[in-house]
């Protein structure tokens, strides 16, 4: 798993609980894409692949992808990105 502070451009990604025990059930291949996702969320919030937008119309939780099928949420909590979920995205 990615260490839970992980510090590039002063933004550190940490998971919560649940994200973590769901980060370590994914199979390897989409934690290998997750990890790629994480370091580019670290050095571009905005970087095309992440897709990254507010989840249906809160506030603070966002969503983005890991690949076509898994998504992650978190929450910015300056300086932190609090990844709390990483699932398989209902189609």
């Amino acid at each position: 798993m990615p260490s839970c502070h992980h510090l590039l451009q002063n933004m550190e990604i940490e998971f919560n609980k649940r994200a973590a025990k769901q980060y370590n059930k994914l199979p390897k291949h989409i934690r290998s894409k997750a990890d790629k996702q994480f370091l580019y969320l670290l050095s571009d919030f905005r970087h095309p692949s992440l897709n990254a937008k507010l989840y249906n119309g809160t506030s603070n939780l966002w969503q983005a992808r890991i690949d076509k099928s898994y998504r992650f949420y978190f929450y910015i909590v300056d300086p932190h990105y609090v990844v709390v979920a990483l699932i398989n995205h209902p189609k």
